[in-house]
């Protein structure tokens, strides 16, 4: 198995060169503005769960470890849909798949509007984490199409996580709109009619598209799991899912704790600790659209290794910052911490590692192994954001004030170190 899998990477030699098929560039511009429109509504679902909960709790007679099921909902379907239907994306067809996944996406939008319960949107947030994850092995598959080569495909896959991140934080203000001109406790849910439209916008858009899918020939003849498992015990595999499992740690600890960490230990009224929390989010947007074009000037390890020592530098600069601040009474945006502005910068220098080590890990293979290889990725990271949420949460229980997020440095130390060893195992399967 190790060593028929190994056979396809040398054979893939060849095949980097000449990576995407030849297609005019305005098709090609348009199928990457479609593949980041998907995207982009996506994160918005995909990061509701927060809001849900809250409107959950409040107006749909929800306890707190009812809401708790939610974030369960989503990412175990994730999981599941990475590791049963993967590798089956192929054979059906990515363009069929993300027509299908939109349209399903809409219904459960709809219905869960129309029904207003809370089953609704548990099965809401159970069809939103099995489309996420077919939608990201097409998607990701898709930019193997139409990447001409390895410095090509880590800039359109900045570009496109790029857009997820775009939609994370207009979905945080989208629902804030509906939730703020609700009056009668369900009004909030006619955010779904929105969200619905949007995706039925977006599966006419990949409807009216014709996408060349030859490259991909060869997915369908996969062994499915057993391609899977042929690819995780590969040392290049091991080394980059190890690095993506870390990257995801962080971000999750992060993402998930920062209004925490601004209302415990920068003293920031709640609803205040949630809207600054946004700021980490626009810096993961800008890095990622912003690696998009760094990353076609400069090769991936050196970009990657600066980002990291800016993040340390980040780290120790903000978080002292962040020790005595007393809380006060008359706290607003122009008179919060330096901290509470410094620290959510992380994400301008965290955002290009994702997307940048998900396209080394894909451009290093055949394309008819990228959705097996996209399955790996989805649920590692799906594991690494519950391990990093979770224990940044004990350590914000146990330690004093800004302390647990010094953690970070420890999984940031270990990807440093990981990266070379990535760069030499693509040296050895291509030229990159």
């Amino acid at each position: 198995m190790l060593q028929s899998a190994k056979a396809r990477i040398h054979r893939h030699d060849a095949e980097v060169a000449t990576m995407a098929v030849i297609r005019p560039a305005s098709s090609r511009i348009y199928t990457i503005a479609i593949l980041a429109f998907a995207y982009a509504i996506l994160g918005i679902l995909m990061n509701s769960v927060g809001v849900v909960i809250l409107q959950s709790i409040q107006h749909l007679g929800a306890t707190k470890p009812m809401g708790s099921l939610l974030e369960a909902c989503k990412d175990l379907s994730v999981v599941a849909a990475s590791f049963f239907l993967a590798t089956r994306v192929a054979v059906f067809g990515f363009r069929r798949t993300m027509i299908v996944a939109l349209l399903i996406m809409a219904a459960a939008c709809l219905t869960a509007s129309f029904v207003g319960t809370f089953p609704a949107m548990q099965l809401l947030f159970v069809a939103t984490g099995l489309c996420f994850g077919v939608v990201k092995v097409a998607t990701y598959s898709t930019i193997g199409l139409l990447a001409r080569d390895r410095q090509d495909h880590a800039s359109i896959t900045g570009t496109i996580e790029g857009a997820f991140m775009v939609g994370v934080l207009a979905g945080v203000w989208i629902f804030s709109v509906f939730i703020a001109a609700d009056r009668n406790g369900s009004g909030w849910l006619h955010v779904y009619w929105l969200i619905a439209g949007l995706c039925l916008l977006s599966a006419l858009s990949w409807a009216a598209l014709s996408l060349d899918e030859r490259g991909a020939e060869g997915s369908h003849t996969q062994a499915g799991w057993r391609e899977m498992a042929s690819l995780a015990v590969l040392p290049a595999t091991i080394v980059a899912l190890a690095a993506l499992f870390l990257y995801v740690l962080i971000e999750q600890g992060v993402g998930s704790w920062l209004p925490t960490f601004n209302s415990e230990v920068l003293h920031l009224p709640a609803a205040m600790s949630v809207q600054m929390s946004t700021i980490f989010l626009a810096s993961l947007a800008v890095g990622r659209l912003g690696s998009g074009l760094v990353l076609r000037q400069f090769h991936w390890l050196p970009v990657l290794l600066t980002c990291l020592f800016a993040i340390a530098i980040l780290i120790l600069i903000s978080l002292p910052l962040a020790r005595g601040v007393m809380p006060r009474a008359d706290i607003g945006w122009a008179s919060a911490p330096a901290a509470a502005y410094l620290f959510p910068l992380l994400g301008l220098f965290l955002a290009p590692i994702y997307p940048t080590l998900c396209s080394v890990a894909l451009s290093g293979l055949p394309r008819p192994s990228h959705p097996a290889m996209v399955g790996l990725i989805v649920i590692f990271s799906a594991l690494g954001g519950t391990l990093g949420s979770f224990i940044t949460g004990m350590l914000f229980q146990h330690l004093p004030g800004a302390i647990a997020f010094y953690f970070l440095l420890v999984p940031m130390t270990l990807i440093a170190l990981i990266l070379p060893m990535i760069r030499r195992r693509s040296r050895g399967t291509a030229a990159a």
